[in-house]
């Protein structure tokens, strides 16, 4: 298990003060750890910074288990690496058993971070910066629509050559507990993705298309492709009914369910390149998986 409890050595100490002289951390980060409610005194949560602790001295500490991972690019402040699908972008909370964070702390660090994310069923590229600078610089340009993203997605039916998408969307307000679902709207945040096909399989009634988001919003390409009936093969959320949202998010259907119920074994979204300048160099970087046959291979 990634989370587990580590014993601390106890002087008497503030609590703060004797997490910044174990671990060798600032102060902001051991009141950062305390926050998060990871340190515990004879078993009892300690919430208060300056309480001086007496006793047997636990912390909960994210523990790697990397799997392994492959790197795209790499240079000393960054990294591209290729998300798997069906992998967390980060933990999730304390019943999280695997991240990208298990390789990424176990490659360079617990500075390093994921600069931007990715659903849990996308897989691609996804930007990995080093440390605090790199992270700063990377997550500003995000935030600025300064990299520009592309997909590729095998969708049902037949889109046509080239095409827009210019559909406001937000978050559902009505869906009950499913919070992550997201709905098209007049008075949301404005969303623009542009489509080509790329190719299309008449036997399957579905095409291969390549997206590109002008604009960063939460599932944004999912629901702009279902909104106009070509929704991603896979797709364990838009069109289906909330019992069947439930049972896949919770890992309870079964491949041969996933298959007849939404096309596939997984989502069929891939991230595959990712365009940017950084320290006055362009960088256009691309996936290198053969990710049309992988997508064929989930559909059975």
């Amino acid at each position: 298990m990634p989370y587990i409890k580590i014993k601390l050595s106890n002087n008497g100490k503030k609590a703060f003060k004797l997490l910044m002289d174990e671990l060798k951390i600032s102060i902001s980060q051991a009141q950062k750890l305390i926050d998060k409610k990871r340190l515990f005194c004879n078993g009892n949560l300690v919430e208060e910074k300056n309480q001086f602790l007496d006793g047997l001295v636990e912390l909960i500490v994210y523990q790697n288990e990397p799997k392994g991972i492959e790197i795209v690019y790499e240079n000393e402040d960054f990294a591209v690496i290729e998300k798997p699908s069906g992998v967390l972008s980060h933990p999730n909370g304390r019943n999280c058993t695997y991240s990208l964070c298990d390789e990424i702390w176990h490659l360079w660090g617990e500075k390093a971070c994921v600069a931007h994310r990715l659903d849990k069923e996308t897989s691609g590229l996804i930007l990995v910066a080093k440390h605090k600078f790199a992270q700063i610089e990377l997550k500003t340009m995000f935030e600025k629509r300064l990299v520009q993203k592309s997909y590729l997605a095998l969708v049902e039916g037949k889109t046509k050559a080239q095409f827009r998408v210019d559909e406001s969307m937000d978050l559902a307000k009505d869906y009950d507990n499913v919070k992550t679902r997201m709905c098209i709207c007049k008075n949301g945040k404005k969303a623009i993705t542009d489509f080509q096909s790329l190719e299309f399989f008449e036997n399957l009634n579905a095409s291969l298309v390549l997206a590109k988001p002008l604009t960063g919003r939460q599932h944004q390409i999912r629901l702009h492709l279902f909104h106009v009936k070509h929704k991603i093969l896979g797709e364990p959320l838009y069109g289906l009914e909330k019992i069947q949202i439930e049972q896949i998010l919770d890992g309870k259907m079964s491949e041969t369910e996933r298959i007849q119920t939404t096309g596939a074994k997984r989502l069929l979204l891939h991230s595959f390149s990712l365009e940017f300048k950084y320290k006055n160099k362009n960088f256009l970087i691309q996936s290198q998986k053969n990710i049309k046959d992988e997508f064929l291979e989930n559909l059975s």
